[in-house]
């Protein structure tokens, strides 16, 4: 008789512990164990929590343990069970780690030994078996759904009942994810109650009957600066869409700017020698023309399609110096100057920053991170087995972000959602705009070195989203190289491995069907190429929607910094402007209330977060490959440091890139 030594690790979040029967039973190259059951003394004793030892006997020595084969039969009703790992002692003191860290309920699943491994790695049928059976299973479950054309396809779930349970919120998750909603509304039903008795705001101070509570530093600082033009250009570097800016190499045709219109913000210099300085810098949002604005309870909205102009003066400030708010120049479409009358300039800056609520939600935050995120996450799940190295690798930054999008087509999209009650673009805005940003996306743009050059912004300073963004962009580029390093030892092993190449194909053939053109790779041939594309689904899931996500109540609590729809048509003339048009033109009462309510909930500070290298779940358990993520945390931490310290002597921090406040994944 011999004595295998099993421990078996119950997860600690709620509901993890189970009262269905457990039989466990180890299979071997020569042969399998007995098989027993995890019930000490006939009782229940898979708690939340427990770290349970058994002895499992066997008639022989069983060599090599292949599996650990767990059965899962409820007792009286269904009945899930979390199951973190199991941990097997063999005869000879050696000691082997199964990682499971799935939901398990009338079920037999066999685990295997932790060490990675490659399709080539495995020669022995039955493994190549389990490897099969398990893809195939999971290709039944998650399915491609496409939510409409030309947009990235999606998880096939309505709703987030339908997702497999190793896919949902945690019970703490969603319990929280219900009560913020809940004091959402209630929060927004008291800010709309303080002012029943008004129908509209009659200035902008009115907005402190909503703002008084705000406890957010940063947005008492964006109430005390907003109407500034050097705050208004600083939000282009390191607001919320830091991505939108550009150096201008020469002024567009459909934007007829003169040097005599700049002359008082040039002073002595040209506009043409600004450029071939490189201090001329253009935001475009053309993307705008011709979307269809939304109809809020019976009032019609509007939206505008403007180019910004800015100036990088001595100071290192970037200064507005012409703002247009149409892209089709004429009589009609002035354009507007620092030095026109105070309230055309301060409407004119507003539309701007109306634009940028449109096209930094819509665009750079929801389809750039999240729809994106979401198709790695589906190629991920359905091409690559839990052993291989690229799935351990990718499968901490995809936690949640199945739930969080599906909720969010549920709550967002509808007529009563979010986005129709209060955006200019309301839904069938939203899916126009998404549909031309996405057939435009080209993968240089998702890599944010490539990116910042494309833009001619590498060696601007005071540009905390590019200098932070960079630090975490090479942290994670070092990590990756070294895993993919470890399990891969030359370009042939890359290309010669059928799960990783049909991963890539299923991504962008698939996920991005209709994404033509854009240099994203459907194969590949070196290890470099393929450190390149996960470095980028890493950063995209983690640091860029930190980026784009954890500002927005910051940014956007003070209303008219960011109005989230314009209630009057832009102004076709100048010097007609008053306040009562900027009022009217400005969200009103409910709007500012849906605006406000929302980006708290989207922006606030999660239960159980796992912030980037904070690998909770132990996937990996090869030494050297734990070895590279403690290095990589600890250069996250450097980083941290250096951002603190630099901080320290700003009077507006920039904290959104600091690794303590960037998620592993997408789940909010």
């Amino acid at each position: 008789m011999v004595i295998y030594k099993v421990t078996v690790r119950t997860g600690e979040i709620e509901y993890a512990g189970t009262n269905s029967y457990v039989y466990c039973m180890l299979i071997g190259e020569r042969g399998e164990s007995q098989r027993i059951s995890l019930d000490k003394y006939l009782q229940r004793d898979l708690h939340r929590g427990d770290v349970e030892q058994y002895d499992i006997p066997s008639d022989q020595d069983i060599g090599n343990i292949w599996f650990v084969k767990l059965e899962v039969t409820k007792y009286i009703v269904e009945d899930y069970w979390f199951c973190l790992s199991v941990l097997v002692e063999t005869p000879s003191g050696e000691t082997l780690h199964f990682p499971c860290y799935k939901w398990l309920n009338n079920c037999t699943i066999l685990l295997r030994e932790g060490t990675a491994k490659r399709l080539c790695d495995d020669k022995l049928p039955v493994f190549l078996t389990h490897r099969q059976a398990e893809l195939e299973e999971k290709l039944k479950v998650i399915r491609w759904k496409a939510f409409s054309p030309n947009f990235p396809r999606c998880i096939d779930a309505d709703t987030e009942e339908e997702l497999p349970m190793d896919l949902k919120f945690s019970n703490e998750k969603s319990k929280d994810f219900t009560s913020s909603g809940i004091l959402v509304f209630i929060d927004l039903f008291l800010k709309k109650f303080t002012c029943m008795f008004q129908d509209s705001w009659t200035s902008t101070e009115d907005f402190n009957q909503i703002f008084q509570d705000v406890e957010s530093k940063a947005s008492v600082f964006v109430k005390d600066h907003w109407k500034e033009d050097w705050f208004f250009g600083y939000q282009f570097l390191n607001g919320c869409n830091p991505v939108l800016v550009r150096k201008c190499e020469m002024i567009p045709k459909n934007f007829p700017v003169t040097d005599a219109m700049v002359q008082a913000s040039l002073g002595k210099s040209k506009l043409k020698q600004e450029i071939k300085n490189g201090n001329i810098f253009i935001a475009d949002y053309k993307m705008l023309d011709g979307i269809v604005a939304n109809v809020i309870k019976g009032v019609q909205q509007y939206l505008a399609a403007p180019i910004c102009l800015l100036y990088l003066d001595k100071q290192n400030r970037l200064m507005p110096i012409a703002i247009q708010l149409k892209q089709t120049p004429g009589g009609e479409n002035p354009i507007f100057l620092p030095s026109d009358p105070e309230l055309d300039w301060l409407l004119a800056k507003m539309w701007v920053r109306s634009s940028e609520f449109q096209v930094y939600q819509m665009v750079s935050h929801l389809l750039k991170t999240h729809l994106l995120a979401e198709v790695f996450c589906i190629a991920t799940i359905r091409k690559l087995p839990s052993v291989h190295p690229i799935y351990k690798l990718l499968t901490p930054h995809a936690r949640f972000t199945l739930e969080i999008n599906t909720r969010g087509r549920n709550q967002l999209m509808p007529e009563n959602g979010a986005m129709n009650r209060a955006l200019g673009v309301g839904v069938q805005g939203h899916i126009s705009l998404s549909q031309s940003e996405f057939l435009a996306i080209t993968y240089r743009s998702l890599c944010l070195p490539e990116s910042l050059e494309d833009r001619g912004l590498g060696d601007l300073k005071g540009y905390y989203y590019k200098e932070d963004g960079l630090q975490i962009w090479s942290a994670i580029h070092k990590y990756v190289i070294n895993v993919v390093s470890f399990y891969y030892g030359s370009d042939q092993e890359v290309m010669d491995d059928p799960e990783l190449q049909a991963w890539i194909k299923d991504l962008t053939e698939v996920g991005f069907q209709d994404l033509k053109n854009s240099g994203m790779p459907t194969s590949f041939s070196t290890r470099a190429e393929l450190c390149k594309f996960l470095t980028m689904v890493i950063f995209t899931c983690s640091a860029q929607h930190a980026a784009m996500n954890n500002g927005q109540y910051d940014w956007n609590a003070w209303v008219p910094n960011s109005p989230c729809s314009m209630r009057k048509p832009p102004p076709t003339s100048k010097g007609t402007v008053t306040m009562k048009d900027i009022m009217e033109s400005l969200p009103g009462i409910s709007q500012s209330c849906v605006q406000m309510a929302i980006t708290w909930h989207l922006s606030r500070t999660q239960p159980q977060v796992r912030m980037l290298g904070d690998y909770h779940e132990e996937h990996f358990t090869e030494a050297a490959v734990q070895a590279t993520i403690q290095e990589f945390r600890e250069e996250l931490a450097g980083i941290g440091r250096s951002i603190q310290v630099r901080n320290e002597g700003l009077d507006q921090k920039y904290e959104y890139l600091s690794p303590v406040n960037i998620e592993n994944s997408i789940t909010i």
